[in-house]
């Protein structure tokens, strides 16, 4: 029985190591990136978001071998072009197949962040949970089939996390040195696509230069390191600056409403426990375990939050999660009130649903501050290969990048007087493992099965609205193809500024947008706008060829009232009620033509 007993011990052993250095849990979360992604059926033919135009570009470079751009990138988005150009390549144009392309980075992001949570000495188990918090997302699975920036950017980031934790990890200088080199040249390359991950070289690095200072040679060779990659990051924006219709977005704006941007920044920071909520959710159980009046304190704080942001969600600052409502919102994912179609779009997330997530999210975040004060060290993990970095490294290594991203995202706020949810997608890695690594260390070694459970709740969650918004997309496309088969053409109608956009460039090199320096004079100022009694188009002024005679509302009695063409109906998992677009009016019917009554 002993020796039997041994054996079998042996082989489970050799078991979990075979599955180490296979690796299969972070493959299992690449899996469930393209599983989610393929099951919400992610295609269309127009554009989602910005990514219109990036598309468009995309299929200019395949055709031409030339990255032109055409008035709406402020990001570099310059490798992720190459890529696109690649797929279409392989496989032909179509929007699908450029946003395949993002996914493909969405996939390997999955895999290598799982294996950074691990070297970030989180259990295997614990990583793959965390992993799969954030990448099953709705923020994350959303913009995976868009052909955004943001996931690029996130990918610049964490392997250059992955490559300076290999550094500290390192137990020669020659495997040191070549990890921190892997961390600039990768971060240098993605960093292409979104320039806010450069902050990988700018930050990361140099912190990780600091915690090896004393190792003489590593320094020298990494300093010399950090400062080609400077040299290229410079050389980058050089270049950039003096491409034609690229929109220049000033790094420091003279009018900087301080104000106006805290409040717009809180509500980002407070979406974070929503967007981790999986994570957020199980500090919850640390409130009762509190002083009875730090349970009085906590609950009477999360009471006054909801009535105040149930009150004030006309017209206060702080809101029902989702906070931003960008990316994430009311409506599901991206698209209803973004796309600014007239009338009310449909709502998913209803007000005591929105408001149980409030409580939830914000529950956790008072759990976890609360379990600050009461913790206790729990045993060590044991099944963590990597070298310990301690919470002063981490603090380190994370500290200044968070405050330089902070930084940034007022920098943006000061051009474009908003902040979106999907701006912090960057950031998350920070908290991500942060609450792991705390949960790991001070609460439990594992990680319960309700945040297996919360994962896969969220999973379906974030698989539906991105199917929802597909669907909304797909029907937006089918209503344009209607109104082209009876002759009215797209520059009479106002699809919406997504689709607007490409009818746009179908008639011009570029959208008519005044942040463009070069060519002088490349913005055209607009005729003044229609009397406000009259139907607005948003953007008008982005797209002159367009004169809209029509226009499309989720409101058949918007405008001037409802167009002689059908309507087209969309499906909403998990409601039966599908949505439902009209075609409107914008100009009223002649007096002869008026119906009698």
């Amino acid at each position: 029985m002993t020796y039997t007993g041994t054996k079998n011990k042996t082989i489970w052993q050799g078991t979990m190591q075979l599955i180490r250095r296979s690796h299969l849990q972070a493959l299992f979360c690449a899996a469930a990136v393209l599983v989610c992604a393929l099951i919400s059926r992610p295609f269309t033919t127009m554009g989602i978001g910005d990514d219109g135009p990036y598309i468009l570009m995309a299929q200019n470079l395949a055709v031409t071998g030339h990255i032109v751009y055409n008035g709406w990138a402020a990001a570099m988005i310059v490798l992720q072009l190459y890529l696109a150009a690649a797929f279409i390549k392989l496989f032909g144009f179509s929007f699908t197949t450029v946003r395949m392309s993002t996914l493909l980075i969405a996939v390997v992001t999955a895999f290598v962040l799982q294996r950074t949570l691990v070297r970030a000495n989180l259990s295997e188990r614990n990583a793959t949970i965390g992993t799969l918090a954030l990448v099953l997302s709705p923020l994350y699975l959303t913009l995976s089939v868009t052909f955004m920036s943001d996931i690029t950017g996130l990918f610049a980031i964490v392997i250059c996390l992955y490559g300076c934790l290999r550094a500290l990890q390192s137990t020669t200088d020659r495997t040191t040195i070549a990890w921190l080199c892997f961390a600039v040249v990768t971060n240098a390359l993605f960093g292409t696509s979104r320039q806010i991950a450069w902050l990988g070289i700018l930050v990361m690095v140099p912190s990780t230069l600091w915690l090896l200072r004393f190792r003489r040679r590593i320094f020298v060779v990494g300093a010399a390191s950090t400062l080609a990659g400077t040299i290229f990051i410079f050389g980058c924006m050089h270049w950039l600056k003096h491409q034609p219709y690229i929109v220049q977005v000033p790094l420091f704006a003279g009018n900087f409403p301080i104000r106006n941007a805290l409040d717009q920044l809180c509500c980002v920071f407070l979406e974070i426990p929503f967007l981790l909520l999986p994570l957020a959710a199980l500090f919850l159980p640390q409130i009762p375990k509190s002083s009875p009046k730090v349970i009085a304190v906590t609950v009477v704080l999360l009471l006054v939050y909801v009535v105040q942001a149930l009150w004030g969600r006309n017209h206060g600052v702080f809101f029902l999660e989702p906070a931003v409502g960008d990316w994430v919102s009311i409506y599901g994912a991206y698209g209803g009130g973004s796309s600014a179609l007239m009338g009310p779009p449909p709502i998913f997330l209803h007000e005591r649903a929105r408001t149980l997530l409030t409580i939830v999210s914000l529950g956790g975040l008072a759990g976890l501050i609360v379990s600050l004060q009461r913790s206790r060290q729990t045993q060590p993990v044991v099944d963590s290969t990597a070298a310990t970095v301690s919470w002063k490294q981490f603090a380190i290594l994370f500290g200044p990048f968070t405050f330089a991203y902070i930084l940034l995202l007022f920098s943006v706020y000061a051009t474009t007087k908003l902040l979106f949810d999907r701006y912090v997608l960057g950031l998350l890695i920070v908290p991500l493992v942060c609450l792991v690594r705390f949960y790991q260390e001070r609460i439990r070694t594992q990680l319960p099965l309700a945040a297996v459970f919360l994962v896969a709740v969220t999973s379906i969650y974030s698989t539906a609205v991105t199917y929802n918004m597909f669907s909304f997309y797909r029907a937006r496309a089918a209503l344009a193809a209607e109104l082209r088969a009876n002759g009215i053409p797209d520059t009479s109608v106002n699809h919406g500024w997504e689709y607007n956009f490409d009818v746009e460039l179908q008639n011009a090199n570029h959208i008519n947008n005044n942040l463009i320096a070069v060519p002088a004079n490349a913005y055209i100022p607009p005729p003044p706008p229609p009397p406000p009694d009259q139907c607005q188009m948003f953007w008008q002024d982005r797209t002159p060829h367009i004169h809209p005679l029509y226009g499309v509302s989720f409101d058949p009695d918007a405008c001037f009232g409802l167009a002689p063409f059908a309507p087209v109906h969309y499906s909403r998992w998990p409601y039966r009620t599908p949505g439902t677009l009209y075609v409107v009016r914008y100009a009223p019917l002649p007096p002869l033509e008026r119906p009698q009554h």
